[in-house]
């Protein structure tokens, strides 16, 4: 591969450094009134301003909060989509930043403040500056968060209204060193499905457990043998990921509750492991619940698949970070991630891929205390520019 020297100085990095300060002066505004899934009004009618503004055609209410901004130069038949996701979580900030969250209980610890931010970054020299031929697709979508965005917007037509020969998209990483960009072939990231079991026994008192049937025993024992599932069900040289996150049952320490609640997700990087699970798990809860003469009531949800990048379009994106970047801004055998991204629908619809950008020593997402780091916004805007550019040349 012919890796092209990165000029630090380039046209780029200038014409993006000249407002700068104005884009994470956004950034900021963006993280004080976070809005959750399909309620991103604000940032929407922001980000859509903007747009227009540097002479974007910008086609709104995609998936109610969703847009999309296009811009063509030339007589290209080349389209390319770049998409970036706006919503927020339900979780009250913990920062004390200057500037956080005016929203009770409801944050930007997921960094979408930070990514809407990049690409507006980019569109901004893209209109100005950029050199191509051919149609940009600018993707902003809405309810990344509950897994209904993607798919949304793939309802009601959006690579019909807006075809595209690839799309692209990114994440912040944290404990990724600052600016640092990550590329995964294949599976890059989990499918995430969810499984409420209500195991209904016979409630009575603590001291007579004989004339009782024991919901929390029965639990308990569940809960153990699950742990089966991966040890001993999955291919060893496979990823599961099967987790017991909420139990819930009884007040008092002296009443055998009627029943208990228990909450699941379950994560994979195949879909016959997901399948797996979806079969096991079940069947395991009712054997088990059956053996202590209790019923197990199992809700078994599916979200969203595995994030599966496109060898093909994943290779160009890194050779672009490699051209622009150098070798020592790409790190070597970055290894996929457990957590999920609704951006897989996209991926099942055409071809593409997701790349990580690192946000450094920072708190985890989806933490109270997690921030976007700033510095990351000029190189990952630049990648953009460089990636839409280099597809569209």
């Amino acid at each position: 591969m012919n890796i092209i020297a990165p000029r630090i100085n380039d046209p780029v990095s200038q014409g993006i450094a000249a407002y700068l300060d104005e884009i994470i002066a956004l950034r900021h505004d963006l993280h004080q009134y976070p809005e959750l899934a399909f309620q991103e009004r604000r940032t929407s009618k922001l980000v859509a301003s903007h747009l227009s503004s540097w002479g974007y055609e910008v086609t709104t209410g995609i998936a109610g909060t969703g847009l999309v901004a296009t811009l063509k130069r030339g007589d290209g038949e080349r389209r390319i989509g770049i998409r970036a996701d706006m919503d927020g979580l339900p979780i009250e900030e913990a920062t004390e930043l200057a500037y956080a969250s005016n929203n009770p209980g409801v944050m930007h610890a997921c960094g979408h403040d930070g990514h809407t931010s990049i690409l507006l970054a980019a569109a901004r020299y893209l209109a100005e500056s950029g050199t191509f031929n051919g149609t940009l697709h600018l993707i902003f979508q809405p309810a990344e968060e509950i897994g209904a965005g993607a798919r949304k917007m793939i309802s009601e037509g959006l690579f019909e209204r807006f075809p595209v020969d690839a799309v692209f998209g990114l994440h912040n990483w944290p404990s990724v060193p600052s600016g640092q960009f990550g590329f995964v072939a294949g599976a890059a990231m989990a499918s995430v499905d969810q499984a409420k079991i209500r195991i209904v026994g016979k409630g009575g008192h603590g001291a007579e457990p004989h004339r009782a049937v024991d919901p929390v025993l029965a639990s308990a024992s569940f809960i153990t043998a699950l742990q089966s599932v991966v040890s001993r069900n999955v291919d060893p040289q496979e990823m599961a990921v099967v987790t017991v996150g909420s139990i819930h049952a009884g007040s008092a320490s002296n009443v055998i509750p009627e029943s208990v609640e228990l909450k699941l997700t379950m994560r994979a990087f195949s879909e016959g492991v997901r399948q797996q699970l979806r079969d096991r798990i079940p069947a395991l809860a009712r054997a088990q619940a059956e053996s202590f003469g209790a019923v197990a009531e199992v809700d078994y949800r599916l979200g969203f698949p595995a994030l599966i990048n496109h060898r093909d379009q994943t290779e160009f994106a890194r050779k672009v970070a490699l051209d622009t970047f150098g070798p020592a801004k790409v790190e070597e055998g970055f290894k996929p991630r457990t957590a999920s991204e609704d951006f897989a629908f996209m991926l099942q619809e055409r071809p593409g891929s997701y790349l990580f950008v690192g946000n450094g020593d920072t708190a985890p997402l989806h933490s109270a205390h997690y921030d976007f780091d700033d510095t990351i916004i000029a190189p990952a805007a630049r990648y953009w520019v460089r990636l839409a550019e280099t597809f569209l040349s």
